[in-house]
């Protein structure tokens, strides 16, 4: 069996698929076991370069490819660790290059490292994503890089990466109502998990929040902490003037461009991603933010597709958007950014959605209320966890949408083409839900991330 969405049977895959077999799938929020198995590979979370860790519900990856962006800019080497992958798991580790872009890790040091992780671990009890976690700090540790920006799986606290003990920077993104079953179910419980990772007396970052008491959770535990703590809105901001971005701090004032992600909210993100690069110890000049405002790049999230498979079964003239945001906060964000693209250049607007039954889909959909046309529900392959079409077609209802299931992709593309209006523009396209489901539509229009 090859992992969900893995479209090359590589050796790595192969490795990975044999822990599959073995462990549980999912997260159990302990740090006893990673440390234990840390400790028999020589420590390797302890012998990285200097650290950027982030976490947060809604901005992770955005932050996490603005900064790998900024240092590379600057002509650094920057290793980084996401996840989930959309289609293959070498997306979890881009391993630095001195002087130019970070590479997906090659698939015969990846597979060698899961060999090794495996064979330390000796069969004992333990979650996959532990492994792959003790992968990111062993393959860091041996190649040498001047950062490593490392996104936090679930949490913060608990979470497998929480075992870096002397991060250069801790940065904290928006925080809402996610995983509540493992967080809690109210966005001071989350962020509470989520400062976690904070360390004593060592830096901190707080990204837009949308929430207050989050933002006072976050606050007070820096302060319990000494933590030298710059916050959005209070001690960095950026925004939109003219057409361009001005990005402000306590060491001055940047002219920058819009960033090459689209979206306002990717202001914000931009503007945390250079704080916590300075944080981090690292000269930032404005010809840095400049060339990375312009070359970043993020698959799956709000990713306009030009060409492929799919979209040469799309309707004519149409334009097709994947993300991966799956929750209300994600959902509030990438509704912003459709009705700015309506304003800018109207289309009727169609979603392509898919979700899994750990989301709140009523949550998600009603951002879309009264900007939408019409919904059409999808499976996701291959997840025991995806929510039946028709049940997530009501959920879109309740929120206001009008919704119908379909089979596929393809499918809704087709019902798509039979319901457009030859006197209007030609649709905008909106796939998303889940990442699993932006994952499956990169594969089936043969664009991987690269």
């Amino acid at each position: 069996m090859i992992p969900r969405g893995q479209t090359v049977v590589s050796e790595a895959a192969q490795e990975i698929d044999k822990l599959l077999e073995l462990h549980p799938k999912g997260f159990d929020l302990s740090l006893e076991r990673i440390t234990r198995l840390l400790e028999i590979l020589g420590n390797p979370q302890d012998k990285l370069p200097r650290v950027i860790h982030v976490a947060g519900t809604n901005g992770k990856g955005s932050v996490t490819a603005f900064c790998r962006a900024l240092l590379e800019a600057g002509g650094y080497s920057v290793h980084v660790h996401t996840s989930p992958h959309l289609v293959n798991w070498h997306e979890r580790y881009r391993m630095g290059v001195k002087g130019g872009r970070g590479e997906l890790v090659e698939d015969a040091v990846f597979a060698d490292a899961v060999r090794r992780v495996a064979e330390a671990n000796a069969g004992q009890k333990i979650t996959v994503f532990e492994i792959l976690t003790a992968v990111t700090f062993l393959l860091f540790s041996e190649h040498p890089a001047d950062a490593a920006v490392i996104e936090v799986g679930l949490g913060g606290r608990f979470d497998a990466t929480n075992v870096i003990s002397d991060p250069a920077v801790s940065v904290i993104m928006p925080i809402s109502l996610d995983h509540q079953p493992y967080l809690g179910d109210r966005v001071e419980l989350i962020a509470a998990e989520k400062a976690g990772i904070m360390k004593p007396k060592h830096p901190v970052v707080i990204g837009q929040q949308p929430y207050d008491a989050a933002l006072e959770v976050l606050m007070s535990t820096a302060e319990r902490l000494h933590c030298p703590t710059a916050v959005y809105g209070q001690d960095f901001m950026a925004h939109e003037e003219y057409g361009r971005l001005v990005y402000q701090d306590e060491f001055g004032l940047a002219d920058l461009p819009l960033p090459r992600l689209p979206g306002r909210h990717q202001y914000a993100n931009a503007a945390a991603a250079i704080r916590a690069v300075k944080a981090a110890g690292f000269v930032v000049t404005e010809a840095m933010m400049e060339k990375a405002l312009g070359s970043v790049e993020w698959a799956g999230r709000l990713q306009r597709l030009t060409d492929g498979r799919l979209m040469a079964n799309a309707p004519a003239g149409a334009e097709i958007w994947v993300d991966g945001g799956h929750n209300p906060g994600a959902g509030e964000v990438i509704a912003e950014a459709m009705a700015n693209f309506e304003e800018k250049q109207p289309r009727p607007l169609y979603l392509i959605t898919g979700m899994i039954n750990t989301k709140d889909p009523v949550g998600y959909f009603k951002a879309f209320a009264g900007l939408a046309e019409k919904v059409f529900c999808v499976p996701i392959r291959g997840s025991d966890a995806m929510i039946d079409p028709v049940i997530l077609a009501n959920a879109a209802y309740d929120a206001g949408l009008v919704a119908e299931p379909m089979s596929t992709v393809s499918e809704a593309l087709d019902a798509i083409k039979e319901i457009l209006d030859p006197a209007k523009p030609p649709p905008r396209i909106l796939v998303g839900g889940s990442l699993y489901l932006v994952g499956d539509v990169l594969s089936d229009n043969g664009t991987p991330p690269k």
